[in-house]
């Protein structure tokens, strides 16, 4: 059973990231609530389902596809256009704090729950270290370790159901630090995600570029 706690720590590992999706959940916790949140985790978890599956059954000829000298490149690319996006519409756009003296411990849904998913399908998706991740870990825990098939599924639902865990418990802490913030206070907390999700575009950018 030492896989499933492989898994476990695997899970926690990406809990404790500091990333996109790390920004992406904070915020929409904060401004939208637990539901808002939950819809852009929704679509991270959706991202990293079809990860698993693809990896697991299409390993030789994702391997192949990884291999060509252009598949880093473009997914790097269209992974920081997508960031860039959602980062400038961050700066951009100026959280819904409301009119009503108990506005922190309200939401204003400013986003359609599809447009939430959506943000964090894509985040998740377009990122070549989402992609690369689940094809080492397929290819070397699951493969080379000789898992089972039913040890592979116990595998990957102790790296996914920590991941949901993890994702849903920084959304409601988020839903709870509202309570202490002031409107301003969400309105630097946007810029910060905005500038975040730049920098991790332009981080990206250069690192495929260098390869």
């Amino acid at each position: 059973m030492d896989f499933i706690f492989d898994g476990i720590q695997l899970g926690l590992i990406l809990a404790i990231l500091i990333g996109p999706i790390f920004f992406a959940l904070i915020q929409a916790g904060v401004e939208q609530g637990i539901r808002a949140g939950s819809m852009v985790g929704l679509g991270i978890w959706v991202s990293d389902l079809l990860f698993i599956f693809g990896a697991y059954f299409g390993v030789s000829y994702v391997t192949r596809l990884v291999e060509g000298p252009e598949f880093a490149l473009y997914l790097g690319v269209a992974g920081s256009i997508t960031l860039t996006a959602f980062g400038l519409g961050a700066l951009l756009s100026a959280p819904k704090s409301g009119v009503n003296p108990q506005w922190a411990k309200s939401t204003f849904r400013s986003s359609s729950y599809f447009s939430l998913w959506l943000k964090g399908f894509l985040i998740n998706t377009i990122n070549p270290f989402t992609f690369f991740f689940w094809i080492g870990v397929t290819s070397t825990r699951v493969f080379d370790g000789g898992l089972d098939s039913r040890e592979a599924i116990l595998f990957f639902s102790a790296i996914f159901g920590t991941i949901l865990i993890t994702d849903f418990t920084k959304v409601v802490l988020a839903k709870r630090i509202r309570r202490m913030l002031r409107p301003v206070h969400l309105l630097w907390l946007r810029r910060i995600s905005g500038v975040a999700l730049i920098v991790f575009a332009l981080v990206l950018l250069v690192r495929v570029l260098m390869l």
